[in-house]
C-alpha cells in the first residue's frame, strides 16, 4: 500500500490547506460536544438533532450560511443541551456569559481575552451587594 500524498488526509483541512476553522474557540466547542458525548451528558443523535434545529432557526432570520452561522449554531446547541441534561442551569450560563463579556471588555485590544479579567468585575459586584 502506497504512503498517501503529505496532507491528502490532513486533519481540519479544507481542500486548500486551510485549517477549518477559523478560531480557536470553533475546534473547542466541536471538541466539547465529542467530550460530552463521550461521557453520556448527551447522545449523538441528541446533538445531531439540537444542531440540525439551531441551524433551522437562525438560517431562516437572515442570516447567511458561513462559517459563522455555523459555530453560532454550535454554540447555541451546546447551551441548549447543557441546560436540558441539569449540567448547566440557565443562571449559571448567564453568570458565565456575563464574566466572559467583562472579560473581553477588560482586556487591552491585541491581547488574548481571559477569564479572570471578568472574575475581577463579578467580586466588585458582589461586594457591592
Amino acid at each position: 500500500m502506497s504512503r498517501p500524498e503529505k496532507n491528502t488526509f490532513a486533519p481540519l483541512a479544507r481542500r486548500d490547506g486551510e485549517p477549518v476553522f477559523d478560531e480557536p474557540w470553533q475546534a473547542q466547542a466541536l471538541g466539547l460536544a465529542f467530550s460530552l458525548c463521550e461521557r453520556g451528558v448527551f447522545t449523538p443523535a441528541n446533538w445531531s438533532q439540537a444542531l440540525g434545529a439551531a441551524l433551522e432557526r437562525i438560517l431562516p432570520s437572515g442570516a447567511s450560511d458561513t462559517p459563522q452561522t455555523y459555530y453560532r449554531a454550535v454554540a447555541e446547541a451546546l447551551e441548549g443541551l447543557l441546560r436540558e441534561s441539569g449540567e448547566v442551569s440557565a443562571n449559571m450560563l448567564d453568570e458565565r456569559t456575563q464574566i466572559w463579556r467583562r472579560a473581553y471588555l477588560n482586556t487591552p485590544h491585541g491581547k488574548p481575552v481571559e477569564l479572570p479579567a471578568g472574575l475581577a468585575g463579578n467580586a466588585q459586584k458582589r461586594a457591592k451587594h
